[in-house]
């Protein structure tokens, strides 16, 4: 099902002064949009049928294939350094998983940017940013999964979930309700921060009550049970010597073995 700007914006419903573009294959979204930022009038989405360089968290590679993923950026600038940004990366995982479960996807939330299915990686969010002239241009990269072929999932490495739903849906409406969820997301974040998001993402939180543990390149430098997170967006993880609030940064989030 061929992506088609033109299609997006006509069915898109909230999403006026978003620029659309649609190429065919590119590295990275998130790259393209970046490197545009200071040329940029207003928001632009540009979607890819194929990144061949595609970023996770970390300089991690996503790997995605035509036809088996839907993978995107949307540039969205907001006024101020990026400091008031804390929490996108979590307001943007609401927005899509609300979207999801619409459509009959049931999605959970890991902190701090996957979206899972049934335990497994369905969507990764990569925010980056960019301040030009006072306004921080904030690059939100998501990446799909909706009918993963077996080699792709071999290449991968570990499990990750498709929606064959999702798969058989109109890629350019699923496109356009993913916008519309993420414009309006964007709106309320730029006027109350992650506080409006704070109780809906505790409420889809996949692994509250779990015991995790916190990696720093590969070493455990914290471990305790998963509390949810503030309004800041720092994941609450109660450990043997109390309850500490952990930033994202590079760190990665584990199930305790």
């Amino acid at each position: 099902m061929t992506l088609s700007a033109q299609a997006v914006a006509a069915l898109a419903r909230n999403t006026a002064g978003v620029r659309i573009e649609v190429v065919e294959r590119t590295g990275s979204t998130n790259a393209d949009l970046l490197a545009r930022a200071p040329a940029l009038a207003g928001p632009l989405l540009l979607a890819a049928l194929e990144q061949t360089a595609g970023r996770g968290r970390a300089g991690r590679s996503w790997l995605s294939a035509p036809d088996a993923s839907l993978t995107f950026s949307l540039a969205w600038p907001f006024e101020g350094g990026p400091g008031r940004l804390a929490g996108l990366p979590l307001a943007v995982g609401v927005a899509l998983a609300e979207t999801l479960r619409a459509l009959d996807v049931g999605v959970q939330l890991k902190w701090p940017n996957d979206l899972l299915k049934d335990g497994s990686k369905l969507a990764g969010i990569l925010v980056e940013t960019q301040t030009v002239d006072g306004v921080t241009w904030a690059v939100i990269g998501v990446g799909l999964n909706l009918d993963l072929p077996d080699a792709l999932e071999a290449q991968i490495g570990r499990p990750a979930a498709s929606a064959t739903w999702l798969a058989r849906m109109d890629r350019n409406e699923l496109l356009a309700r993913l916008l519309d969820s993420l414009a309006a997301m964007a709106a309320e974040f730029a006027q109350h921060g992650f506080g409006a998001f704070c109780g809906r993402w505790n409420r889809a939180h996949a692994w509250h009550g779990f015991p995790v543990v916190i990696l720093d390149r590969g070493e455990v430098v914290h471990q305790g049970v998963a509390m949810g997170v503030d309004e800041s967006g720092q994941l609450q993880l109660d450990t043997a010597s109390g309850r500490i609030a952990v930033m994202s940064g590079d760190v990665s989030l584990r199930l305790k073995e």
